[in-house]
């Protein structure tokens, strides 16, 4: 198939994201115009200077740069300019439903109040909902290289929030903070109603999404690229029906996997694993929805078949309502036999 009409095809299939880091989809563009708004002067003299910082070995590379950028939000405004602009661009893609991540303690620590941070996400998603019929789900999530000590308090600080936060993710270092060390703040936010999900298994071992669903009892792992090195995990998942939320041009840009076209996602697809793709952090990485399953399906040849159910199965993993499922994926049934 012609790149061309492939990615025509992508551009037209109604997609749900569920693994996106809103501070990661800070712009060059925007990152200025807000910095320069609050009087902060960045480490970088140019947008293009910034573009040319984004060459990373490895996640923690990407996490230092990746902070750096969100000292420059302090206001309710930031926030919502901030989700705004990832809204309106993937409304442009055809993104009918969004999950996303927010890392409260990235500004909490460093005097930004909850309150702040929370409020301007929301009053964005809220306006996504009414002017561009994009439903979503707010996930909040820990910084796995802070203590469990921290994250009790962003959990005590998110309490009188609950009625517009849907889940409780983690995130950041991965290697040497394993899930076990959140095992009792997991299980506080359970108690909470807190729908649970995980990063395991990006950098880190299978045994990291062992613990993930044993421990820390989640519904759904973030990656989970080192799955298929141990068979009773991909039976557990399959069996479970447990989905993984992959990122592919994110895992290439850290060297997660060397080349695309020795990504997992295709044979996850063949043993029956409830694979997804998503775009984690597209400003950082060169790609959002849509350049992820162009990028994936050109790499690994995948059939038209195999890119429908990747769609499907992003909408059976999220966390929208039985019905709201079945009209998402009936959609994506009759786009494709249409084509």
């Amino acid at each position: 198939m012609e790149s061309s009409q492939l990615k025509t095809i992508i551009q037209g299939i109604p997609k749900a994201e569920l693994h996106l880091h809103l501070e990661g989809s800070f712009e060059p563009e925007l990152m200025f115009e807000i910095a320069k708004r609050n009087n902060i002067v960045l480490p970088y003299d140019s947008i293009e200077s910034v573009k040319a910082a984004y060459k990373f070995n490895n996640l923690q590379e990407f996490l230092d740069i990746y902070y750096a950028g969100a000292q420059v939000l302090l206001y309710e405004q930031d926030f919502f300019d901030l989700t705004w602009a990832y809204l309106t661009k993937v409304h442009s893609e055809n993104v009918v439903h969004v999950e996303v991540f927010f890392d409260p303690q990235t500004h909490t620590e460093r005097g930004v109040a909850f309150d702040i941070v929370i409020n301007g996400i929301h009053r964005a998603l809220e306006k996504a909902k009414t002017d561009l019929n994009i439903s979503y789900k707010l996930i909040m999530s820990y910084l796995r290289h802070l203590s469990e000590e921290a994250a009790f308090e962003t959990l005590k600080a998110s309490l009188p929030f609950k009625d517009i936060i849907d889940g409780i993710g983690l995130d950041s270092s991965e290697m040497g903070n394993p899930p076990s060390k959140f095992k009792e703040v997991f299980k506080a936010s359970a108690k909470q109603g807190y729908k649970l999900v995980a990063h395991a298994g990006e950098e880190g071992p299978a045994d990291y999404i062992w613990e993930a669903l044993d421990i820390l009892k989640v519904v759904r792992i973030d990656h989970g690229n080192r799955c298929l090195t141990d068979g009773a995990l991909v039976k557990r998942l399959v069996d479970e029906k447990i989905a993984l939320t992959l990122c592919p041009t994110s895992n290439v840009a850290l060297k997660v996997i060397q080349k695309m076209n020795e990504h997992p996602v295709a044979k996850m697809l063949e043993k029956g694993i409830i694979a997804t793709i998503h775009s984690d952090d597209p400003a950082y990485f060169g790609g959002y929805m849509n350049e992820n399953y162009y990028q994936t399906a050109k790499a690994l040849n995948l059939s038209l078949g195999q890119i429908q159910q990747l769609a499907i199965n992003a909408f059976e993993a999220s966390w929208m309502s039985t019905a709201e499922k079945e009209n998402r994926i009936k959609e994506v049934k009759d786009y494709f036999n249409s084509i």
